[in-house]
Order: C-alpha cells, then structure tokens, then sequence
C-alpha cells in the first residue's frame, strides 16, 4: 500500500506530466483510480500511447532504472489488452543530472527498444523516445543543486589541479586520443602523484576530499570514481558561463587554418584550439558556423616588440569586419593545457574540456555538449 506522500507524490507527476502533454497538443486522458489501466491515454496525430507512470525523489541509476523497468513491463501488458495502443513508460523525479537521463536512456534502448520511454524532471526537463514523442524533448538550464538553502561547495574539488587529475584517473577508459594524460592505474596518492606530476600533498588532498564526498571506493585495489552521475553533474557546475571572449582576425587573410596552426605551434603550451574547433578536431564536431575558438593561459599583449619577434602581432583584436578567431582565456588553465592533445598537427583542447566549455555556450553549446555525452563520456558512466 503506497503512502499518503507516495500517493501525492505519484498525483503531481502525473499531472506534470499530462500537462506537459496538453501543451504540445496531445489529447490526454487520465486512467480511472483503481482501475487496472494505464495511468494516462494520450492521442496525437493518429499515434495513441497507454502511459505508465513511475514516480521518485531520488535521482539515482538504482533507483530509477528498476521503477523504469516495472514501467514497460506493465506497459507492455496493458498495450497488449488494448487495441491500436502503444506502450509509453515514463518515470518522474524531482532532479535529473543530464548524466542519469543519458544513463536512463540507454538502458532503455539497450533493453526496452520496443517501448517507447520517457524521463521527466520536475525542473522542467524531459527527454522521450518513441514514435511521434519528439516533441516533448525540454533541455532545463543548468541550476547548482542546493542543500538547506546553501550551494554545495565545488572549489575544492574541482580545483585546477584537481580536474586535471580527476581526467588522469578516467584516461584509460577514454578513447586513444580524445586526452593527453598517462593511461594507468594507480593505488595510492604517490602513485598519482608521480603520474599526473603534482605534488604529493596536492593529490593527497584531492583523494581525501573524494573520500569525504563519496566519489572514491576504497574496496579495490587501485584508486577507483564511483557515483559517476553525481560526479560530472557537480563537474559541469564549474563550466564557464558568460565568459568575455576577445575576436580577433589575421593581417594575412588567406589560409586562416594555417595561420591558426603556425600561430598555435609557436606559443604551444599557452594556448590551444577549443570549444567547437576543438570538437571538430577531436571528430566530434556537432555544430559549424562558429568562429574558430582558440584558448590562451593568458591573454596575450598585442603589437608588442619581444625578442625573436611577437607571434600575436599576426593577429589584430576587435577588428571592424567578422572575426577569423575568438580568443578565451582558459579558466583552468593546468586542467586546459595538460590534457591538450595534438591533431591534425594542432593543438587541440581534450573532449572532457571541450565538453565543459561548450556547456554554457550561447550557440548550440548544450547541443554539441550532449552530442559529445553520448558519443564518448556516457561509457565513463
């Protein structure tokens, strides 16, 4: 027998959920309490879709994977009853970390292809696949979770230096290329020390704050991430967002991809393609028409004598006509310039970097952003 808060919870996500229907024109209609029916019928466009609805609070993999489950299976057997529906399977929570909704939806395309799902949040997000459900997909901003009215602390963590090493502990289970870190496996602070070359005090303490927030199983034999959701949704909280960019345009206006590559091949270890151009180098590109993005350690001083010569005279920044590059100064610069990896003869940002950088990007940054989730960070999960 549910309990009375199980029993509202359960009430307002269905009405959350009808509504969100309603508003992109489905005709919806509520199943009978009691009865042995979907919980909701909604029709659209000649598509009719009996939907099973699964409520929690916890935005867990454990716990919301298994209600998902309980919901095709019933889905499944009430589209079986009823002629000329589809089984719909939705689950409902109160939070959504955009890694438990590509885990979530995974699983259901791995083993309930022949269900159409759906994942809804009460922020306001929801992803659904299934026949004619394309619709109802609602992508919410990123908001820091909070406890008691206070923001969880991320500057410890995910410090500079603690983000390189948290991408040299998840190097070996990324693709060759996609990061430049050691590919090892380490059993102690000294031993990722030595790897990610910092000092021992600095990954002594990375690992302690890991074991205080839960991220560190300390039952295996080498140094292992765990609650991994929870872990990149805290670590897209410290993606830039609004960050001034400097555009800038070449005096020689031929071959601007050469002239990026020589520029970048004479101050290389202070500055390296990112965002999109970086994504494009990593083939992982999702979205064109945005000016080249190159990072730097700091932003250069432009038209400026120096011994041997000033390769940024090359460049002049604000010009009048449409810029050939973006200039961005790296917010974490060791994390930025450490994992760099060469491509095509370039320097080009790491995909965990990339992923982060992109987030908060006013042009299609969650669209590359997700597109890179799914293609290379979801495994890590």
């Amino acid at each position: 027998m549910p309990s009375p808060k199980t029993s509202q919870r359960t009430a307002q996500a269905l009405q959350r959920v009808a509504g969100l229907f309603k508003s992109k024109g489905w005709k919806v209609l509520a199943g009978e309490p009691g009865s042995t029916g979907p919980d909701l019928v909604v029709r659209r466009r000649g598509k009719r879709y009996g939907v099973v609805l699964k409520a929690t609070s916890e935005g867990r993999a454990d716990r919301v994977i298994p209600l998902l489950s309980q919901a095709v299976l019933e889905a499944r057997a009430y589209a079986l009853q009823s002629r000329g529906s589809m089984p719909l399977a939705v689950v409902h929570v109160d939070h959504a970390p955009r890694a438990l909704t590509a885990n979530v939806m995974a699983f259901a395309q791995e083993f309930a292809a022949e269900v159409a799902v759906g994942f809804v949040s009460a922020e306001g997000a929801s992803e659904f696949r299934g026949e004619g459900l394309e619709g109802l997909n609602v992508s919410a901003p990123f908001r820091p979770r909070q406890v008691k009215g206070t923001l969880i602390r991320t500057d410890n963590l995910f410090s500079d230096l603690n983000q390189w090493m948290l991408k040299v502990l998840l190097a070996p289970e990324l693709p060759e290329g996609m990061l430049n870190a050691p590919r090892g496996r380490y059993r102690n602070g000294v031993e990722l020390a030595r790897a990610a070359q910092v000092s021992a005090m600095t990954a002594s303490r990375f690992l302690q704050q890991l074991r205080r927030e839960r991220f560190l199983l300390e039952s295996q034999e080498f140094l292992t991430l765990v609650q991994r959701e929870e872990l990149f949704e805290r670590w897209s909280s410290v993606a830039p967002y609004g960050t001034p960019d400097v555009p800038a345009r070449f005096l020689v206006n031929i071959q601007i991809g050469e002239r990026v590559q020589e520029l970048l091949n004479k101050v290389e270890g202070n500055a390296c393609l990112g965002l999109f151009a970086a994504a494009d180098g990593l083939r992982v590109g999702h979205v064109s028409g945005v000016p080249r993005y190159i990072c730097v350690r700091h932003m250069p001083r432009f038209n400026l004598a120096t011994p041997g010569g000033n390769p940024w005279n090359a460049i002049q920044p604000f010009p009048k006509e449409a810029p050939h590059v973006l200039l961005r100064v790296a917010k974490f610069p060791e994390s930025t310039f450490r994992g760099a990896v060469r491509r095509d003869g370039v320097m080009v940002a790491d995909v965990i970097q990339v992923w982060l950088d992109v987030l908060n990007h006013p042009t299609r940054g969650q669209e590359q952003a997700e597109h890179i989730f799914r293609k290379v960070l979801r495994p890590l999960l």
